[in-house]
């Protein structure tokens, strides 16, 4: 038996053993990689300069396009790196790091979604008060609340589990190091560990989802009020690219968590949309269907290069 500060490393098995699929993967996940940093950068660069877009909708939709940002860079590099090599070890500080930076990124953007479905409720059900109701001080608050409640919850769950023992068994059926891959590993009681991850969990996306939903009830409820047909189509399309980003999330985020840890390909496939594809969709979802980010975007474009 090795306790956790005497083993020094993990085995991350990754999404394949054959090198043939291994190198076509390795191919595949790089382009989605730098597509996602693509995206998400050129989405903070069209939300910062363009004046037109300073208001509540875009400030989370920028928090949104740093969160992916983020959020992929935990686990892709490694996971690329991995593909390359014959080790496809991972210190475990680094292991622990890791599950703690999805944890945080992952609930930040729980937290994130609801705000923005509230955001969307208070400008369809009161347009003329939109400006005073979400303020820069509230939205600015909504955002530290964010990332402050995500971070302290995931810091509390690792300081728990880095106390574990850890059998002789070091390898990770994963491609990423997650807290629910590394109980398996562990020779400890994780009883403790189990229920606090549960408990954060439950509040933090199934909360979080309780309130996107209550958002979206209080919005259909105030659309169907609408008697023009032309305002319902405006009102929904204002709703369409939030909800299509939390449908992405949620659903991936979910059946990724709720599937045992046993990397079998369904697991690694919602694994690998929660924390790679989703990122890369979340841009082009934003701009291809706003016509205010593609104007934007035009004027950006105009300005540096005509």
């Amino acid at each position: 038996m090795k306790n956790s500060s005497a083993l020094s490393e993990f085995i991350l098995l990754g999404l394949s053993s054959d090198p043939y699929i291994q190198a076509i993967l390795f191919v595949l996940l790089l382009l989605i990689y730098l597509l996602t940093l693509m995206g998400n950068f050129l989405m903070l660069l069209v939300i910062t300069a363009d004046s037109n877009l300073h208001t509540p909708m875009y400030f989370f939709l920028r928090q949104l396009s740093f969160l992916d940002l983020c959020h992929s860079s935990v686990t892709a590099p490694k996971m690329l790196e991995n593909m390359l090599s014959e080790s496809k070890t991972i210190f475990v500080e680094s292991c622990f790091a890791q599950a703690f930076f999805v944890f945080a990124t992952g609930g930040t953007e729980a937290c994130l979604l609801a705000a923005m479905a509230y955001d969307r409720y208070v400008a369809i059900s009161s347009p003329l008060l939109y400006g005073q109701v979400m303020s820069n001080q509230l939205c600015v608050g909504l955002m530290w609340f964010s990332w402050g409640l995500a971070f302290v919850d995931a810091l509390i769950n690792i300081l728990l589990a880095v106390n574990l023992d850890f059998c002789e068994e070091q390898t990770i059926p994963h491609f990423s190091c997650e807290l629910s891959s590394l109980f398996p590993l562990s020779c400890s009681d994780t009883s403790a560990n189990f229920t606090l991850l549960l408990c954060s969990s439950v509040f933090h996306f199934f909360g979080t989802l309780v309130m996107i939903v209550s958002s979206y009830v209080r919005i259909v409820s105030t659309i169907l009020k609408v008697s023009s047909t032309t305002g319902r189509s405006k009102a929904f399309s204002t709703c369409s690219s939030h909800l299509t980003t939390v449908i992405l999330f949620y659903s991936s985020g979910f059946i990724s968590y709720l599937l045992p840890t046993s990397g079998s390909s369904l697991e690694m496939i919602f694994s690998l949309q929660y924390s790679v594809i989703t990122p890369m969709l979340n841009p082009l979802i934003y701009s291809l269907k706003n016509k205010e980010v593609k104007a934007a975007m035009a004027r950006i474009f105009r300005k540096y290069f005509n």
